[in-house]
């Protein structure tokens, strides 16, 4: 009985192609362009997807995803603030959204329409004889306020110190994190204005998030075990500002900086086991206790 001749190896994934290398995974034979280099030896390309499925991805201290170290998200907050005051000045009718308004020695702008719109104001009566306001089932101003600006400079001012606190924090948080903790900071100084201001005072600017930058930027720090006592002269020097000069919200400032750091607090502290449901249940629950305090407001306005 004659043998059969013997057969010529070929690649599993180019039966065309012969082979003589096989995957040190599987036993596969692979051809060059199927190669893959692994620690020992080398592997088909099957292999090596699910070897990096297998693989759970690199995070942060807190969680949060390697991205954050590009800036991404304060990138983009930069951008649609600027986005905003641009629509802001287009909507001008008076030719002072950008300088002359009454704030700050006459350097920052007065309000647009679009301002009137989404600041924070408790309720009010408007130039046209209609009343608005967050008590007046006008909530969103308690979000939309956070990206607006009176004037260029109320905008660069906001802007600096988002690009120096936001990438750093953005990079230790990861996105979603840095994202959740600038809204609700954002959120907690909107409320706080619309608590303890005029009913008929107007209040924006990203500053109330920006004071929950700062007071993130000394928890997580120090949650890190870096030196962040520079970030304390520098935030007291931003509360003296806030309470010497005229027209700055005083408890916008104050309720983003409280909290900013709750918020910071809970990212940074939450125990590692259960990392992620402490942070979203913490950030919940201090979203419930803003709108209560809002609610308790309204009904006060109204009562």
């Amino acid at each position: 009985m004659s043998e059969s001749p013997p057969t010529t190896p070929v690649c599993y994934r180019h039966p065309g192609r012969e082979a003589y290398i096989r995957c040190n995974r599987c036993d596969r034979v692979i051809c060059p362009d199927c190669m893959r280099e692994a620690s020992v030896g080398f592997q088909c390309p099957e292999c090596v997807n699910e070897g990096r499925r297998s693989v759970r991805p690199a995070r942060t201290a807190f969680g949060g995803g390697l991205a954050g170290q590009h800036g991404y998200v304060t990138k983009a907050l930069i951008a649609f603030n600027a986005l905003v005051m641009l629509l802001s000045i287009g909507t001008d009718r008076g030719g002072d959204a950008v300088v002359g308004g009454s704030g700050f020695g006459g350097l920052l702008g007065g309000s647009t329409p679009l301002t009137e719109w989404g600041a924070v104001i408790g309720l009010a009566v408007f130039p046209n004889g209609t009343v608005g306001g967050v008590a007046d089932g006008e909530w969103y101003r308690l979000v939309t306020a956070m990206f607006l600006h009176y004037g260029v400079i109320h905008l660069l001012l906001n802007m600096y110190a988002l690009w120096i606190l936001g990438r750093t924090l953005e990079a230790s948080l990861g996105p979603a994190r840095f994202l959740a903790l600038y809204l609700i900071a954002g959120l907690g100084g909107n409320v706080a204005a619309y608590l303890f201001s005029a009913p008929n005072a107007a209040t924006a600017g990203a500053s109330t998030a920006v004071f929950g930058l700062f007071a993130a930027l000394f928890v997580v720090g120090r949650r890190l075990g870096r030196d962040v006592s520079q970030v304390v002269p520098i935030l007291v020097i931003n509360l003296v500002f806030t309470i010497t000069v005229p027209g700055i919200s005083i408890p916008g400032h104050l309720g983003g900086l409280v909290v900013g750091g709750l918020m910071a607090f809970v990212l940074a502290h939450a125990p590692r086991s259960r990392r992620t449901l402490v942070q979203v249940g913490g950030g919940s629950v201090l979203v419930v206790v803003l709108l209560v305090l809002a609610l308790l407001r309204t009904a006060a306005l109204l009562a």
